[in-house]
């Protein structure tokens, strides 16, 4: 479908938006609103690599639902950005309303983001961010990573940074905002302390990935290591098997931090075997939403949202379990 004809239908969409308020349904061979009210919204999602994933997910779908006047087109990249950028042009191609995308990295967007603009379609960012202009966006809402990796540190300078400390790191997807973020919060609060990092490598934010690199780092570094710093549960909980079938005991043998705060995350700390947790909330769909409405409507929104994150203990993972959402 050319750039023009694209165009044409977003600005349809928006006018019959406005002159009929949300309700009614819309053909799924359609496209953008067509009259009826609906919002067409492309959401280009990374994948499913974790719990903290699947619960961005559902909130988003909850949020972009029928009865909240949206039609949503769901697409997960595994974790390609490849994937993700075929299928951000082919949400342009339908002449959806908006485009919402979890950049799987940060690089890479200019041209797609460029055609949707010429397009007329908007483009939220949610969750992660990208190093392209930020004309090219309307908003980003997420987490700030980068506090999140402060955070952990902070906890870990406080907490072992007076004695001589080894540690290794579970990255997450290479070239992710997140992974860039967090690593560099979390080497900027341990300066000073007398952590030493023995290794870091990339786990991809799954447990799988997690459990084989925790297993190579002990095998190359024994007992040595006294500390794990995971960029998200889910590596971590990948590598608390590693290290029992190391004979080892996680939370005090190797003490563990982690990022995200997922219920399975909190149980581990709970438990005893995480010893620190930092909150990244997934729950965003509703101020996505609501931003995606608000942009279509033609109204000015804040560039950048941020969510607030909490953290915890193992006594404090206790008392926030019974009602933990995700």
């Amino acid at each position: 479908m050319k750039k023009g004809i694209i165009a044409g239908i977003a600005l349809l969409g928006a006018v019959a938006m406005a002159a009929t308020g949300c309700s009614g349904g819309s053909s799924a061979a359609s496209g953008g609103s067509k009259g009826d009210g609906v919002v067409t919204v492309g959401f280009a999602q990374t994948g499913s690599e974790s719990g903290w994933r699947s619960a961005n997910t559902e909130s988003m779908k909850d949020a972009f639902s029928a009865k909240n006047g949206f039609k949503l087109i769901f697409n997960a990249a595994d974790n390609k950005p490849e994937n993700q950028i075929a299928a951000v042009r082919n949400f342009i191609n339908q002449g959806v309303d908006a485009i919402v995308i979890a950049p799987v990295v940060t690089t890479g967007w200019d041209d797609v983001l460029k055609e949707a603009k010429d397009a007329n379609i908007p483009v939220i960012l949610e969750d992660r961010t990208i190093d392209g202009s930020s004309d090219l966006y309307k908003a980003w809402i997420g987490d700030d990573f980068k506090k999140e990796g402060e955070t952990a540190g902070t906890w870990a300078k406080q907490t072992l940074g007076d004695k001589a400390t080894n540690m290794v790191v579970l990255e997450g997807t290479t070239g992710s905002a997140p992974a860039i973020d967090r690593a560099t919060g979390f080497d900027d609060a341990i300066k000073g302390s007398q952590i030493k990092k023995l290794d870091s490598q990339t786990g991809n934010f799954t447990r799988a990935d997690g459990k084989t690199v925790m297993e190579g780092f002990l095998q190359k570094y024994g007992k040595s290591i006294n500390l794990l710093f995971a960029q998200n549960d889910d590596m971590g909980l990948g590598a608390l098997d590693a290290i029992k079938a190391a004979g080892l005991t996680p939370g005090k043998d190797i003490q563990i931090v982690t990022i995200d705060a997922t219920h399975d995350g909190l149980q581990a700390a709970a438990n005893g075997e995480f010893n620190y947790v930092v909150e990244c909330n997934p729950l965003l769909g509703p101020t996505v939403a609501k931003t995606v409405k608000d942009v279509l409507a033609g109204k000015d929104v804040e560039k950048k949202q941020t969510a607030v994150d909490q953290s915890f203990t193992p006594e404090q993972a206790k008392t926030a379990l019974p009602d933990r959402k995700y």
